[in-house]
């Protein structure tokens, strides 16, 4: 079963554990770095404890600071306890903060840069602007002024000069969503420069997509969950969680469908978590129409398009992984040429234009058609399919393991493929 995050139900101490245990596995903070906090109803600051090990806590660790300052528990809290509550103070809107160091972001930050959001569309969708505070001393009074004063302007995320960044928001989903797509961000970028230059959308073609409202497909007044219907939700839970805990997703963009029999599929929702998905989430997609009281991707038309004309596809997975989306920020081309392995799986993995995937757009669809497995959208995202749910993940990590050797293989020398013969060697050994 997936953990469940949800703050509606979970006890701040709770809420807090799961969120800084997801953050310190990934990679995204160290031992002793890095701080989360939420405020309740009754104003009590719940917040991670200072110099206690950050992949180990439990919700005994977690430091409960009363309003009138009075600290509950069996540590001190946070030596930034300060600059959290400052920004509660300053901002009653904000419910939840998160303070971290992960190297993307830290290495923006010692380059006094701001990650450029409009490079990725669903990164300005969830992160909003991004603020930046000058270096003062950490733990301090003045760090914890400058980072109230600039959440005061309207920010939501910041990055903090020779330090690492600071994202707040409604509710530590919300939080983690931010912090997790813009610290995805910050990499994509970074990764992009090792073989080109990455390419920033307009805010005109961001809001126009933004702005699309899919059409949403008739509710069936009766939905029946026989076994075989219940066994795919399970898979696509599995797969979806697996996916984000190797980095190949995050929580506010992915999404995953499998045939279910003939057209009608499964498909993952809009709006949910997909750290968080759990098999009820998932919508039946039946004869043209949606579960009732459910929301599906927007892309849903897509899938629906592609079970449609092609019956060889039985799942297809939308995503954002960093090496991958390398290649989608900087519209270079991916050459799977240069690993043999690669090509067997893929063969060539061609790029669209952003805006592919819009509704009635036929790009994709064309290049499915010619037996393309897997296509790279620039500036958004990576689709893949095959048949078996499983055989199109492992054709998602095989592109991703294939960008990452490229974008390595780029500082150390000229990348060669395999020439034009040593390909038909393959198409003849392999593809018969």
């Amino acid at each position: 079963m997936n953990e469940i995050l949800d703050t509606r139900l979970m006890h701040p101490a709770d809420q807090i554990v799961l969120v800084i245990g997801r953050i310190y596995k990934r990679g995204l903070t160290t031992t002793s770095g890095g701080n989360i906090s939420v405020i309740d109803e009754n104003g009590n600051i719940w917040v991670t404890p200072a110099g206690i090990d950050k992949g180990s806590l439990t919700r005994d660790d977690i430091v409960c600071v009363q309003p009138e300052g009075v600290v509950k528990g069996k540590h001190k809290p946070s030596s930034e306890f300060p600059f959290h509550k400052a920004i509660y103070e300053a901002r009653p809107d904000i419910q939840a903060i998160i303070h971290a160091h992960p190297p993307a972001l830290v290495s923006f930050s010692i380059v006094r840069k701001i990650p450029d959001t409009n490079t990725i569309s669903q990164a300005k969708h969830v992160c909003g602007p991004i603020g930046y505070v000058d270096y003062a001393l950490p733990g301090s009074n003045t760090l914890g002024a400058k980072i109230a004063q600039e959440f005061k302007k309207g920010y939501l995320a910041v990055i903090l000069e020779n330090h690492g960044t600071v994202v707040g928001g409604n509710d530590l989903n919300d939080v983690f969503q931010r912090f997790e797509t813009l610290e995805f961000c910050g990499r994509s970028i970074i990764f992009g420069k090792s073989i080109g230059h990455p390419v920033s959308l307009s805010n005109e073609q961001i809001g126009e997509f933004e702005a699309q409202i899919p059409v949403l497909l008739p509710e069936n007044n009766k939905t029946s969950y026989p076994s075989d219907e219940r066994e795919i939700r399970s898979v696509i839970c599995t797969i979806v969680k697996r996916a984000c805990e190797q980095g190949l997703m995050i929580s506010s963009y992915g999404t995953v469908s499998v045939r279910w029999k003939g057209d009608d599929f499964l498909i993952t929702p809009t709006n949910i978590p997909r750290w968080d998905l759990q098999p009820e989430d998932i919508v039946q997609i039946k004869s043209s129409r949606r579960e009732a009281g459910k929301i599906p991707s927007r892309s849903v038309w897509l899938h629906q398009e592609i079970y449609r004309r092609f019956p060889h596809i039985n799942s297809v997975v939308i995503t954002q992984s960093p090496y991958l989306m390398a290649f989608s920020v900087t519209h270079k081309t991916l050459d799977v040429r240069t690993i043999p392995e690669s090509w067997i799986f893929l063969q060539d993995v061609p790029s669209v234009p952003f805006g592919a995937h819009f509704t009635g757009r036929l790009e994709i669809l064309d290049l499915l058609a010619r037996k393309s497995p897997a296509v790279i959208i620039e500036n958004d995202s990576v689709l893949v399919t095959g048949d078996k749910l499983l055989q199109t993940f492992d054709r998602l990590e095989v592109a991703e393991f294939s960008a990452k050797s490229l974008v390595l293989g780029a500082s150390i020398g000229d990348i060669i493929p395999i020439n034009d013969s040593q390909v038909e060697e393959l198409r003849k050994a392999f593809l018969k």
